[in-house]
């Protein structure tokens, strides 16, 4: 099968196009064809040195997935051939997406949202997979709440329409080729991150605190966030923080580390709220498979305004 892979750890330089064996399904796996994949920050740090992840180069990478089921193991009982899907595979020592297949255990892939085509569904595992865990299961977000988000960026712009989906008040930062778009997506007040202090916008236009803090930036960002999030609050982050907390612990603060586990169930939630239009992946570009190493430096650069996204079946 037609596949990029990177043949050592390094710059973008290390995408080689070559035919690798097509993989087999085992009994509780499905043999999909992809039709897209998408690009992810960690795409780009397994690249560079992934052998933190069980990655030996040469070898395919690749962590979206929107296809159909070619085929599936004996065992497998909840999908057949010719069944429209998409998942974000597993990291650990797994082969990646950006091939024309890819085989996967059925407990992580979940029926595609029939509204969107393969290209679309292909932003959405795991930036809207990662969201959904952070706002829902791990933020616990209710109606009438008040939740800040920090990067409305790939998983953020996601973040922001499932909280604001959830009836939550949205306020977000983003860069400023995006406060318009962020806004647009649910956002009650976009903060422009480089003209503006978060912390001085909801102080003087909030009556009250965050209930629920989400951070896509990392640095000092959660504890800097502490001084504008209610006690008994929530705060959750995919990136390590840093910093002083402070008197943060006197708030009894809770913090949530995420790092999202592969499943089916943040899926359905997902195509659920896709099939009520109330959630749209956000998607800057749509490039060709053998062009990974141009999606790469993208998305490594800056003024992104969504998702860039690998056409694998030339769709």
């Amino acid at each position: 099968m037609d596949a990029m892979v990177i043949t050592e750890f390094g710059g973008t330089d290390v995408f080689e196009r070559r035919d690798v064996e097509k993989p087999t399904p085992g009994p509780t796996e499905l043999l999909v064809r992809v039709h897209a994949s998408s690009i992810n920050p960690v795409d780009c740090q397994i690249r560079e040195a992934g052998s933190w992840a069980g990655i030996s180069p040469p070898t395919v990478i690749g962590y979206d997935v929107s296809g159909v089921v070619e085929s599936v193991g004996g065992a497998v009982t909840d999908f057949e051939a010719g069944d429209e899907v998409f998942y974000t595979p597993e990291i650990f020592g797994k082969q990646g997406s950006y091939a024309e297949y890819h085989v996967a255990d059925e407990s992580i892939v979940a029926r595609k949202p029939d509204r969107l085509s393969h290209q679309e569904a292909a932003a959405l595992p795991l930036a809207g997979g990662t969201a959904w865990e952070a706002i829902v299961d791990r933020g616990d977000v209710m109606a009438s709440e008040t939740v800040l988000i920090h990067g409305a960026g790939g998983v953020g712009s996601h973040a922001v329409q499932i909280a604001d989906a959830s009836g939550a008040q949205v306020v977000a930062t983003a860069s400023p080729q995006t406060v318009e778009q962020t806004e647009n997506l649910g956002a009650t007040r976009a903060i422009d991150y480089e003209s503006e202090s978060f912390e001085d916008v909801i102080t003087s236009e909030f009556d009250e605190s965050m209930d629920l803090v989400f951070d896509t930036v990392g640095g000092e960002m959660l504890v800097k966030s502490t001084d504008v999030t209610k006690a008994h609050g929530r705060l959750v982050t995919i990136l390590e923080p840093e910093g002083a907390w402070g008197n943060a612990y006197q708030k009894n603060l809770t913090v949530e580390m995420l790092f999202l586990e592969r499943d089916r169930r943040p899926l359905d939630g997902l195509r659920r709220l896709v099939e009520q239009g109330r959630l749209d992946p956000v998607i800057d570009s749509v490039l060709p498979l053998e062009e990974v190493a141009k999606a790469h430096e993208m998305v490594e650069g800056s003024g992104l305004t969504g998702k860039v996204v690998l056409d694998v079946a030339g769709d």
